[in-house]
Parts: C-alpha cells; structure tokens; sequence
C-alpha cells in the first residue's frame, strides 16, 4: 500500500507545532501533525503570560488549536514517532510500525522535565512543586515558598521568588555557596537550610512540608525546583542531528537542537520550534517560533518548486 506523501509532517502537537501547522495549512500545504497526547504542560492547571489566554487550561489552548488547524484541511494522527529517515523524501516512523511520507519536517516534540530523586516531588510537579516564577509565581505570593538547589542557578531562583513572598527558604540539599552568595541571600532575608532533602510531606494532595535527612520537617506551602531540561529528540539519531548541552552559571541544565534564525536545523528539511529548541520558552514564544518555522518551511518549498519549474521549462 503506498504510504500518503505531506507537503510537511510536523512532530509534535503543542503551541509549537499548531501554530507552524496553521501558518502552512493556511499557505496551502498538505500537513500532518504526529502527536502522543503527552504535552510537557500536562501537568498544569493553567497557561500565564500568553496575552489574552492567560489563566486558560492548557488542553483547552490546545483543542481550540486542532480545531483552527482542521479547519484549513490539516490532518493529525496519534502515535510516537521512533524515527525519522531521509531518503528521496522524508520517511516517518512510528512505534507501531505506521509510517508516514514528507517533504519537510518540523520537530515540535518538546522536552521532559527530569526531576531530583526526591519521593513526592513528581507527585506534585506542576501543583505546588514549581519551577518558573513567571509561570506560576503569582499563584503562591505571600505563601511559604521553598528553594530545593540543584545547581548554582539555585539562588538565583531563590531572589526571584523572594520577589514574591517575604518568606522564601532556600535548601542547599547539599550544594555550597560562595560567600558572596551568602551576603546577597542575607541582604534579602532569604533563609537558608542546610543538609540533604529526604523527601517532601504531603497531606491531602497538598505539599505542607520539606523533611530532611534526620527527620526535621521544615513547614512550606509550596517548592520550587529546577528539573534538568531533557528534548524529546532521540528519534533523530538516523538523521545524524544530535542535541547540544546547555550550560547557565557553568552548570548543565539541559539540552537542545540548534536551530538557525528561521528554525532550520543542520539537516537541510528539517526545521525545529519550541523547548526542544529553547527549553526556557513559554508557550507564547513557543507559538511564535512554530509560526516562524511554519513560514519558512513555505518559502523552503516555494525556492524548490521554482528551481523545478525552471528546469522543467528549459527542458
């Protein structure tokens, strides 16, 4: 049976690969957009800072997003994709062996949060174990905020929330400070703890509490934590495109596919968009890219179709 050839696949579904799928289906091109139903953002009750959206759940965003990209002819399938291979075109893969035929891709598949081995934490990620202070900082001011330190960004994190509540402490869960660290967190009355974080309590769904190795419970609202941001992008390996680490204040805190101004990656095709491209990116700006990658993939396949043109008309 032949395998359906798309003008583009995009690979993952969230405001990434809507976006760059709507500004291709409304260009005309034939777009499949390859989703598992697993967004990194599952997890939150709601989307900030994306202007005239703010506070909406993020599946809602979502589901408006399929239903515009539909309604311009865009097609979607479930599934994992397992692989991705250049041939004539490109061939997509999927974890139950159904493959797929495009002319572009556009990887839109985001990353996954790594949490510390700390029990509880994943339990409670996205509600009251947080990790951005734009995100969800507004959420719990004036509430007992703690800083679990994973890296040296830690205090840094702490000051942002400090911003927002008078009493922020800061778990050094076994990092160090320089003495200038000291003296800042000091200045800000940000209080610090020291030893190892055993797990976090829990009472009623609710986070009440950090307990340290030796049983001490330190009484807190909510927590922060920096996860180490990981893309969801091993099923390029066939492609040859490998994700680059990294680094903030000399410490790895993630990975992601390089991209060009326009979101082309090194594999000439292949574009990319979204946290697997920039980690720290919010779903507006996420949006924003998949709609830049979205348009130059157009303009990609308008240069091609000219170039044939030409050949054929001097044939």
């Amino acid at each position: 049976m032949k395998t359906t050839e798309y003008d583009v696949i995009v690979i993952g579904g969230g405001a990434a690969g809507l976006s760059g799928a709507l500004a291709l289906v409304r260009s005309r091109r034939s777009v499949l957009v390859i989703d598992n139903g697993q967004p990194r953002n599952a997890p939150a009750g709601h989307v900030h800072n994306f202007l005239t959206r703010d506070g909406t759940p993020p599946s809602e965003i979502y589901a408006i997003g399929r239903e515009e990209v539909a309604g311009y002819g865009g097609q979607f399938a479930t599934g994992t994709v397992t692989a991705v291979r250049r041939g004539e075109v490109f061939t997509v893969e999927l974890a139950d062996g159904t493959t797929y035929q495009a002319r572009r891709i556009l990887v839109t598949s985001g990353l996954t949060d790594v949490l510390p081995d700390v029990p509880g934490l994943a339990e409670q990620w996205g509600k009251d174990v947080l990790h951005c202070p734009y995100c969800h900082g507004w959420e719990v001011q004036d509430q007992a905020i703690g800083v679990l330190a994973t890296s040296p960004q830690a205090v840094h994190q702490a000051q942002m929330f400090r911003q927002l509540s008078d009493d922020v402490t800061l778990f050094l869960h076994g990092t160090e400070l320089t003495d200038e660290q000291w003296e800042e967190l000091a200045a800000r009355q940000i209080a610090v703890v020291q030893g190892k974080v055993e797990q976090i309590e829990v009472v009623d769904g609710k986070l009440t509490g950090v307990r340290l190795e030796g049983g001490k419970v330190i009484p807190r609202d909510a927590l922060t934590v920096q996860a180490q941001l990981r893309s969801r992008a091993a099923f390029l390996v066939d492609l040859g495109l490998e994700t680059t680490e990294l680094e903030m204040a000399g410490s790895v805190y993630g990975d992601a596919i390089e991209v060009d101004a326009k979101g082309e990656t090194a594999v000439p095709g292949v574009f990319a968009a979204g946290n697997v491209t920039e980690p720290m990116a919010q779903v507006v700006h996420a949006a924003g890219a998949g709609l830049r990658a979205g348009a130059a993939i157009n303009g990609d396949l308008i240069a091609e179709e000219t170039r044939l043109a030409l050949a054929a008309r001097g044939s």
